[in-house]
C-alpha cells in the first residue's frame, strides 16, 4: 500500500458509492467494497491506488473474514443501502427486517469490526444517510425509520469515540441513481434526472468531511437538489 490515507467504501461499484470512490481516488488509497468480484476488480483496476474488499455485508462470517486483516484504516464510508416502499398497513415483517439489516445493522457491525483499525489511525466514519432520516412521507416509513435509526448509530458512536474517531452523517436528498430510477418507476412517476442530485454532488460532501483539520469535525451535513 502507498503512503496515501486509506478509505474503505462499501457499495462502491455503483451509484453514490462509486462516485465516492472515484472522487477520493486522486489522493486516497481506496478499499473497494462490494459483493460482486467482477465489478469490484474492474473498479480497482481503474483507480490509481486501490484494493478489493469483497463481501456481502449481510453475511456475518464473510464480513468478519474480510475485515479482520485490516489493521489500520483512516476512513470508513458505509454506503450500501436499499429503499423499501409501501404503506405501513401492507409492509410485512420480512420487509422491515430486510430494510434494517442492510441500512442499520450492516453498517453498525462493519464499524464495530473496523474500530480497532480506525482507532489506530485516529480515523473517521462517514455514514451515508438520507434526508429521509429527518422527514417521513407516506409509503416511505420503512426506509425513513431505518435511516433515523442510523442517525442514532452515528450519534452514539460519536459520543463513545469522542477524541479518537470522528463521525459524520451525510444526508442527501434524492439522487440520480439506478435505485432512484427503480423507485420512481414503482411509484408510477416519470423520471426527470435534472430534478435530482448527481452522485458526485454527494461524493464532494464526503471529501469535505474527510478533509477537515484534525481539530474539527462535521457532525451532520444535509445536501439537497435545488429543485
Amino acid at each position: 500500500m502507498s503512503e496515501r490515507k486509506s478509505v474503505l467504501v462499501t457499495g462502491a461499484t455503483r451509484g453514490i458509492g462509486r462516485a465516492i470512490a472515484e472522487e477520493l481516488a486522486g489522493d486516497w488509497h481506496v478499499v473497494v467494497g462490494g459483493r460482486r468480484p467482477d465489478a469490484v476488480h474492474a473498479l480497482v483496476e481503474s483507480l490509481p491506488s486501490a484494493e478489493p474488499f469483497i463481501a456481502d455485508v449481510l453475511d456475518g462470517d464473510a464480513l468478519v473474514a474480510a475485515a479482520v486483516p485490516i489493521t489500520e484504516l483512516d476512513a470508513l464510508v458505509p454506503c450500501a443501502g436499499q429503499t423499501t416502499l409501501g404503506r405501513i398497513a401492507e409492509l410485512t415483517p420480512e420487509q422491515w427486517r430486510a430494510e434494517f439489516e442492510l441500512n442499520v445493522i450492516a453498517p453498525a457491525q462493519l464499524t464495530r469490526l473496523l474500530l480497532p483499525a480506525l482507532r489506530a489511525r485516529s480515523g473517521h466514519v462517514v455514514f451515508i444517510n438520507s434526508g429521509g432520516g429527518f422527514h417521513t412521507r407516506g409509503n416511505d416509513a420503512c426506509y425513513s425509520a431505518s435511516k433515523r435509526a442510523l442517525i442514532a448509530v452515528a450519534d452514539g458512536l460519536r459520543a463513545e469515540e469522542a477524541g479518537v474517531v470522528r463521525v459524520t452523517s451525510i444526508h442527501p436528498g434524492k439522487v440520480d441513481t439506478d435505485m432512484q430510477v427503480a423507485m420512481q418507476a414503482e411509484l408510477g412517476n416519470p423520471y426527470e434526472p435534472e430534478r435530482y442530485l448527481r452522485p458526485h454532488d454527494v461524493a464532494r460532501t464526503v471529501r469535505l468531511a474527510l478533509t477537515m483539520d484534525p481539530g474539527a469535525v462535521i457532525d451532520m451535513l444535509s445536501v439537497r437538489p435545488t429543485r
